[in-house]
């Protein structure tokens, strides 16, 4: 699946991160998702603030995770985002890799569904006002669509 674009930051994983053995508490991986996620967002200006001035929520309706190998403590990592799906929802997948090595330590994917704020309503289709962030970035073919 091809990525519509794609973000990567650096980090240190901190101590107040890690468990009594220096790994990683899993349950930390989200908020590393997150904040990759808010990036990706904030590249095509659509950010959180954004959203909601624009009328929409994006709830998180699905996530999967899968732990391949532990991070610990001051480890150097880079979280990858990926958009993915856009038209019906938005799919982002994350990579969180080693930076040193890139040997993949976490991966998964978060699925967004757009909720119109007043009326509480579910959108099947992308709003627009979303497609209008990313245009510059699709194929014309896809802008007909």
């Amino acid at each position: 699946m091809k990525a519509l674009l794609t973000t990567e930051m650096e980090m240190v994983i901190p101590f107040h991160d890690v468990d009594s053995m220096g790994i990683t508490w899993h349950g930390n991986y989200l908020r590393y998702f997150e904040i990759a996620r808010c990036q990706l967002l904030d590249e095509i200006d659509y950010g959180y603030r954004k959203m909601q001035a624009s009328g929409y929520a994006w709830p998180i309706i699905d996530l999967q995770i899968k732990y391949v190998q532990a991070s610990t403590f001051e480890q150097r990592v880079k979280v990858i985002a990926s958009l993915v799906e856009w038209e019906n929802r938005l799919k982002i997948t994350y990579q969180v890799r080693d930076a040193d090595t890139n040997q993949r330590l976490t991966k998964g994917y978060t699925v967004q569904a757009a909720v119109e704020m007043d009326t509480k309503e579910l959108c099947l289709v992308t709003p627009d006002c979303f497609r209008d962030k990313i245009a510059h970035l699709l194929p014309d073919a896809e802008l007909k669509a």
